[in-house]
């Protein structure tokens, strides 16, 4: 098989390389030696330039339109971060581990060192780990540290379950499936949080913990969440806290005081750095005091001099959770991002957020169906259920707002709301973008009333129409073969 590069043409270049003049150390044997020419493309500066350019003209991103990706919490990511990180390129993240790294890297140590302290605080922890490299890897993370608390306690075969809402990320389960737990889950009660009796009811002393979204999936704050905890913590279970919503309390709520003892926390939702198509994530994990002993290794400490070391491995540590202490860049822009608005602009963040949500709420449960009609906080989710006696699905509006240019919310997440539709603004969107969104949805209901089929035609405008999405997802093409 040959790569097809439609773009290619013998002989054409874009660049010719000099003569190397470092001389050959020695011959490669045989068995190494190349049979055939590599199947390059052979194009132009000129082409390639347009090739990259016209790719990323199709590509949807914050930098060209609003993202109301529900959950995901799809600010705009300034660029100014972006100078930030680049200011650290000349390190790599490996030096500190060499002989006398530690001495050569003290400012990018006590940048992970600041960002850790800083992380503590806002969630109300004693101690942060920057070395999980996503929001899944940190809740990995944060369930081995739970089962290593109870190990340490000689409770690691007494412990065998983990209670979640029926409205949890599916990460919670998966994670704390993996670490070789059994998931209890609670129902969501009318009110929109886990019912709390049922939730008095799964508990018992074999439950190593109990992990929750707190707004949750729907958007809301749960208002029993310290009598959970305090529930919770009588059967010897600790608190995990998900931080994917964690964009909606900053400055209002600390987890830690509310009871939650472990919690990860999404550098690329809450402090401004670019995440899925768009760059790496991070998924620190702060702890209570009572954890830190399991905490990955090695550890930046600070001596009494002010110097920054990394602390021997101890027994009782997790061990390493990944190369070096995460994902460096990341962590570079998550500091200066909370740098630049300290306490008080974060604050101000969560609180503009949550207003946004609020307005989108309000002008459109006239024309979709609001499950869980009550003050919501960083997002919003509606059901077009309404939608539905017209034959209309959540899918069919969502393909309907990509033609309007638009990228989709979140559909059918939640699992537990029918037809979900769940949209996160995020504080960066303006008033205008907003009401000219809830345009296009508004739009999206009445011609649902009026001509559903031609939301059942969306999307026309795109280069490729509507796809069988589980055959695309069970018969993945991702390159072109010949």
């Amino acid at each position: 098989m040959q790569l097809i590069y439609e773009q290619s043409v013998n002989g054409r270049r874009g660049v010719r390389l000099p003569v190397s003049d470092v001389p050959a150390a020695a011959e490669l044997p045989e068995n190494l030696l190349r049979r055939q020419s590599a199947a390059l493309p052979e194009v132009s500066e000129l082409d390639l330039v347009r090739h990259f350019t016209n790719l990323s003209r199709r590509n949807y991103s914050l930098d060209t339109n609003f993202y109301p990706l529900g959950s995901c919490t799809m600010k705009y990511n300034a660029k100014v971060l972006e100078n930030a990180a680049a200011l650290f390129a000349p390190f790599h993240p490996m030096t500190a581990l060499l002989p006398g790294g530690v001495e050569f890297c003290q400012g990018s140590l006590g940048m992970l060192y600041d960002l850790g302290q800083m992380l503590a605080d806002i969630t109300g922890m004693d101690e942060v780990t920057t070395q999980p490299l996503a929001g899944a890897h940190g809740e990995m993370t944060g369930i081995l540290l739970i089962a290593a608390y109870h190990a340490a306690r000689g409770n690691k075969s007494k412990k065998k379950y983990v209670v979640v809402p029926d409205s949890s990320h599916g990460t919670n389960p998966a994670s704390a499936s993996i670490a070789g737990y059994e998931i209890i889950t609670v129902p969501t009660a009318s009110y929109g949080d886990m019912d709390i009796e049922l939730f008095k009811k799964a508990m018992n002393d074999e439950v190593a913990a109990v992990m929750m979204t707190c707004p949750n999936t729907l958007g809301l704050f749960n208002p029993h969440i310290k009598e959970i905890s305090d529930i919770a913590h009588s059967h010897d279970a600790l608190m995990y806290y998900d931080g994917a919503n964690l964009n909606a309390i900053m400055g209002k709520v600390k987890p830690g005081d509310v009871g939650f003892d472990v919690i990860h926390v999404n550098l690329h939702k809450t402090f401004g750095t670019p995440h899925g198509g768009g760059g790496p994530g991070a998924g620190p994990v702060g702890v209570k005091r009572e954890l830190i002993p399991f905490l990955p290794q090695p550890r930046i400490v600070m001596n009494d001099a002010g110097q920054f070391l990394l602390e021997d491995q101890k027994a009782g540590s997790i061990g390493r959770t990944a190369n070096f202490f995460g994902n460096f860049s990341v962590m570079a822009k998550a500091y200066a991002y909370i740098i630049m608005l300290g306490r008080e602009g974060l604050i101000q963040v969560s609180e503009q957020a949550v207003l946004n949500a609020n307005y989108i709420k309000e002008r459109l449960k006239a024309y979709y169906d609001l499950p869980y009609d009550m003050t919501c906080m960083h997002e919003c989710v509606f059901s077009a259920s309404k939608q539905l006696e017209h034959g209309v699905h959540a899918i069919d509006v969502a393909k309907f707002l990509i033609d309007k240019g638009y990228h989709p919310p979140t559909v059918y997440f939640p699992l537990i709301v029918k037809e979900a539709i769940m949209i996160e603004p995020t504080e960066t969107e303006s008033k205008a973008t907003l009401d000219a969104f809830i345009d296009v949805m508004i739009e999206a209901a009445m011609t649902a009333e009026t001509n559903p089929q031609l939301l059942h035609d969306a999307p026309v405008t795109t280069p490729v129409g509507r796809l069988d999405e589980t055959k695309a997802a069970r018969e993945q093409n991702v390159c072109c073969i010949g």
